[in-house]
């Protein structure tokens, strides 16, 4: 027997760490050849690592939310054979020879190649439940909850859907290493039927529930807390009569074609965003403050902030002054699926010079959004809502939104922002001069 040490390989783009965001294994798991060891985060994109051999876990070189080094060693296994350590003569540390295959980081898939005969599999007693695949271990239905103050383990899109369904992780039991819970472990505690929900419902809870800030929700937080310390806000609300907008997208989403996509209002407002930024340039900015330098950007290039089962993001459509309605409508699609689907790139995570957010339905009235540091600018877009208006002689019905838009004041101007806005808001609300050069 022998032994294995994996280090944290190269996850490219000359990334020189990366954050431990999540252990797939515990020390005494058995494990096989490409089984999902850990996940690591590198600025937003999340790689899986997995195991170059088959083995037994010995060690765990780090905990949730460390911060690794590339090339730091992070697993430690036993394996068959002389593995890749050797003990130097002399009483020196053990020596890690360069490993005939790395572990290299799943971030998507590779061309087929010919594999060799399988091995034998090791008898069924001894094979954790790590290293069997997760179709073939059925979450578990039963079992005591835990004792008071004891955390359940879970990942981050786990506690997230059990925060939104109201659901107690205590009372959930976990049919993973260490009594993880998974996904499967939820929709299993849901069939128990409503008479399980109806002992739990009404019981006092006493119980504090410590998380760790880690990988995207800790990202987000350092960025707002930088934005908020450093940039002075001030915030512009305008109402929009969206009335014809609506109609002229109405009417632009009954001509179906396979080449078009639906129009929602994110295009008109980009192109919109366009035309006033070619009129305003000094809004489509980096501020570098420490240089005390703005870096005005010739390209306009959007950033849309979506939300995703793991947090806040920003991809971003580049070159929007390029692209037209339905150009602008294919890639915010594109990149929104990316985004959810956590497979968005960094550079289609980057690059943005000035910021849409929008939470759709839920936009409220108004809002105060935080600039995307180091931008200069960020537009909000409120919920469309069927209000009355005055015309001079009477109250009519007409779909009104509000944008609320916050600029850095170091470097703009209120007149300048509400210049803007106006801008924005007379091209919204006469739409035909959206397509007019």
């Amino acid at each position: 027997m022998g032994e294995h040490v994996i280090k944290l390989p190269d996850v490219g783009e000359g990334v020189a760490e990366a954050e431990l965001v999540e252990w797939h294994v515990k020390v005494g798991d058995l494990v096989r050849e490409d089984t999902v060891l850990a996940a690591v985060m590198t600025d937003k994109a999340t790689v899986e690592i997995p195991s170059p051999v088959d083995g037994e876990i010995l060690w765990l070189g780090a905990e949730i939310g460390d911060t690794v080094a590339i090339g730091s060693p992070i697993v430690r296994l036993k394996v068959a054979g002389e593995g890749n350590v050797k003990a130097e003569t002399g009483g020196g540390d053990a020596k890690v020879e360069a490993p005939a295959k790395s572990a290299e980081p799943k971030t998507e898939p590779q061309p087929s190649a010919p594999k060799p005969a399988p091995k034998p599999a090791d008898p069924p007693a001894k094979v954790s439940p790590a290293a069997a695949p997760k179709a073939a271990r059925p979450a578990s239905t039963s079992g005591a909850p835990r004792a008071e103050g004891e955390k359940p383990l879970a990942s981050p899109a786990v506690r997230l859907r059990a925060r939104e369904a109201g659901i107690d992780l205590r009372q959930v039991p976990g049919s993973g290493p260490a009594g993880r819970i998974s996904h499967e472990d939820i929709d299993a505690f849901v069939a128990r039927g409503p008479q399980l929900a109806r002992a739990t419902g009404l019981a006092r809870k006493d119980g504090v529930e410590d998380i760790k800030v880690v990988g995207l929700r800790r990202k987000i937080a350092e960025k707002m807390s930088l934005a908020k310390s450093r940039i002075p806000h001030i915030t512009y609300v305008e109402e929009i009569d969206v009335t014809s907008l609506e109609e002229l997208r109405a009417t632009l989403n009954k001509e179906k074609r396979a080449d078009r996509p639906k129009l929602t209002l994110l295009p008109f407002l980009m192109r919109a965003m366009v035309k006033a930024i070619a009129e305003q340039p000094n809004l489509n900015a980096l501020f570098d403050d420490e240089a005390g330098v703005i870096h005005q950007h010739e390209g306009i290039h959007i950033g849309i902030a979506a939300q995703t089962p793991n947090g806040l993001v920003v991809p971003v459509v580049k070159h929007a002054e390029a692209r037209d309605l339905w150009d602008s409508a294919v890639e915010v699609n594109r990149l929104a699926d990316a985004a959810k689907a956590g497979t968005a790139s960094r550079d289609e995570l980057s690059g943005s010079t000035i910021t849409i957010t929008s939470l759709g339905a839920m936009g409220g009235v108004a809002t105060t959004p935080v600039i995307n540091y180091p931008e200069v600018a960020i537009v909000g877009v409120n919920k469309i809502m069927v209000r009355p208006v005055w015309d001079g002689t009477q109250f009519i019905p007409r779909k009104m939104m509000n944008l609320s838009s916050s600029f850095d004041h170091r470097v703009i101007d209120g007149w300048d922002a509400a210049v803007f806005v106006q801008r924005i808001k007379a091209l919204l609300e006469t739409p035909a001069l959206i397509f007019v050069d």
